[in-house]
């Protein structure tokens, strides 16, 4: 029997979307029960409303929450990567925000909490839609460092840097989203309200509120999603106290799976495969509850699919409004399969994008990957010595995605390479019909804190001690922003595909590495990277040299003779955010299609010059 009630019979209610950051499939009990840490109040929360399983977002922050935010796939609105303090782009202006659009239905609208969407004034929160911002416009450790000082973030209020906190004082966030929220809606009581909550919580340096320490027995990281679970609680009791529960929709959902390379510092994808930078089911299927007392039935759950980029159209129809922005958009409205109104999804599909890549489509239960996955940041991933071949899992018998069964099923395979053929030429036409349409670009921008200090030369020096497995922290590598410099080491490889150095991510860096035992260099300055690869594999022992050039002129040289040349569109803008790691990427990879073991073999001397 379904659970009918009208959405227009509920005159528009208040709507708080709680988001969370890299936690785990298998972080919270109401989607593993075996988790690590006790979440009483998010069991509660999923007894009394609906677990939405599956329910997709994109890899990483700043795609997922630019799909939250225009109903969009991040690429349609050209924020396919993760952005870093004085971003130069950001959400366009004509894109109509889920804010934007219940603002002009006569919401009170707030956002408290980690935006990463860009920190320019124009870029920020009170410049798309709502009446009130309070956070971290960005992750957690993008902090400004100043050699051995303790890191820093940057506070906003409204549209403008009203504080900077050091790490220690990170443990007061979770509390202070939760009090500003809270207080809005006390204060917003009389009238329908939207507050978005993205919590800068559990991305990773952890930092739990001090009265959560010990919570758990799964260390700083269970602490801080005891904390977060603790915030839900204090939230619904919030709206029970003010007597708006039944007036209420809540839904609880994360930005991307758990980072996996951080141990157990980044949370479990629980029965999912692989983690936050993937899109392995871990990286991008995310445990969502949606909870609206007497309105969505209790202990409910869908297996249907659906989305972050769905949000939009269902709180705009949940109003009972129109859509009042021009441009095309992707969502779906849940609104009926939420209410009980019917028991199948708007969407009978999904579409995986790493970046700009579109790796992967779900349609039913078959999913088909038509690109090499990565297992997620830091994780070695499918092996590149061969070559890929296309999969296709049935995730309702194969949750884990073991086993390959598109031998079995090719009438299947086809079907689904229709569905990622007219995706991909979506995505090739026109802007206004569902093409890649442009950001907004701040060509001046400028950091909230300033983080181009010097490092110390002392730390520069120690890079010939570093070997395989190391990490030299992003404060102490050389300030490579703006300079031409080379990159040089003693290598002996044993490995074919490798990384041997690594500094940076998605947005600028470049990467030392091998392809098929051929040295290559890649570097990003611009949106795109660039590689060059040497025709012929290296020799058991030599010194290998990478040089980037004032006009980005690329070139490697083996033993002194250049084997590889190329044109980058310049030198690096910005100084990489990542830490510098020997034989791996620690972090966020400079090209996606790098996915590499980690190096085995001889590594030493290695050197950075800046010219």
């Amino acid at each position: 029997m379904l659970w009918a009630v009208s959405a227009r019979a509920a005159e528009r209610p208040n709507i708080v979307l709680i988001f969370i950051d890299d936690l785990g499939y298998g972080d919270i009990s109401p989607f593993h029960p075996e988790c690590a840490q006790p979440t009483p109040e998010l069991a509660r929360m999923a007894e009394q409303g609906m677990r939405l399983e599956p329910f997709y977002a994109a890899p990483v922050c700043t795609p997922s929450r630019a799909q939250v935010l225009t109903g969009c796939y991040a690429p349609h609105v050209s924020l396919p990567s993760v952005l870093f303090p004085a971003a130069k782009v950001g959400i366009h202006p004509d894109e109509r925000t889920i804010a934007e659009e219940l603002k002009g239905q006569g919401y009170a609208t707030g956002c408290f909490g980690k935006w990463h969407l860009g920190d320019q004034p124009e870029a920020l929160p009170t410049h798309h839609g709502f009446d009130t911002y309070y956070g971290v416009p960005y992750s957690n450790d993008m902090q400004f460092r100043n050699g051995s000082e303790q890191g820093k973030l940057a506070v906003v209020l409204d549209d403008r840097l009203t504080e900077v906190i050091s790490n220690d004082d990170q443990s007061l966030l979770t509390e202070r989203y939760t009090e500003r929220a809270i207080e809005f809606m006390r204060e917003h009581r009389g009238e329908p309200f939207f507050v978005y909550l993205p919590h800068t919580a559990v991305h990773v340096p952890l930092y739990p509120g001090k009265e959560f320490i010990g919570r758990s027995e799964n260390g700083k990281y269970g602490d801080w999603v005891v904390e977060v679970d603790a915030s839900v609680g204090r939230i619904l009791e919030t709206l029970r106290s003010l007597e708006l529960a039944e007036r209420t929709l809540v839904i609880f959902t994360t930005d991307n799976g758990p980072w996996l390379a951080r141990g157990k510092d980044g949370g479990n994808a629980g029965p999912l495969r692989g983690g936050k930078g993937g899109t392995y089911e871990g990286g991008v299927r995310v445990p969502t509850i949606a909870w609206w007392p007497g309105k969505i039935a209790p202990g409910s759950r869908t297996s249907e699919i659906a989305g972050n980029i769905d949000l939009l159209p269902t709180f705009v129809a949940l109003a009972g409004g129109q859509r009042q922005g021009q441009l095309p958009i992707d969502g779906r409205d849940l609104s009926p399969l939420l209410l009980g109104q019917t028991t199948a999804s708007p969407r009978s599909e999904w579409y995986y994008f790493s970046g700009n890549n579109l790796q992967a489509v779900r349609s039913g239960p078959w999913k088909l990957a038509v690109t090499r996955q990565s297992e997620g940041f830091g994780r070695a991933g499918n092996s590149t010595d061969e070559p890929f071949m296309p999969t296709l899992y049935n995730l309702e018998a194969d949750l884990g995605e073991t086993t390959n069964v598109i031998d079995q099923h090719p009438e299947v395979a086809a079907r689904l390479r229709g569905l990622i053929a007219a995706k991909a030429a979506e995505l090739a036409g026109s802007p206004e019909l569902g093409g890649i349409r442009e950001p907004a670009r701040y060509p001046d921008a400028r950091p909230l804190v300033d983080d181009a200090l010097p490092v110390p030369a002392a730390a520069v020096k120690k890079l010939h001690e570093l070997t395989i497995g190391d990490v030299l922290p992003a404060a102490s590598a050389p300030r490579i922003a703006g300079r031409a410099f080379s990159v040089a080491c003693e290598v002996e490889p044993h490995s074919k595909s490798a990384i041997l150095v690594a500094h940076g991510g998605t947005a600028v860096g470049w990467v030392l590495h091998l392809r098929e035992g051929r040295p290559a260099f890649t570097v990003r300055a611009g949106d795109s990277p660039v590689t060059i690869t040497a025709r012929e594999p290296l020799p058991k022992s030599c010194r290998l040299e990478a040089r980037l050039g004032r006009d980005g002129g690329l070139t490697l040289l083996v033993d002194g003779q250049q084997v590889a040349a190329g044109q980058a569109t310049g030198v690096i803008p910005k100084q990489p955010a990542e830490d510098l790691s020997i034989g791996f990427d620690s972090a966020n990879p400079v090209d996606e299609s790098i996915q590499a073991p980690k190096y085995k073999g001889g590594f030493q001397g290695l050197t950075i010059t800046l010219n």
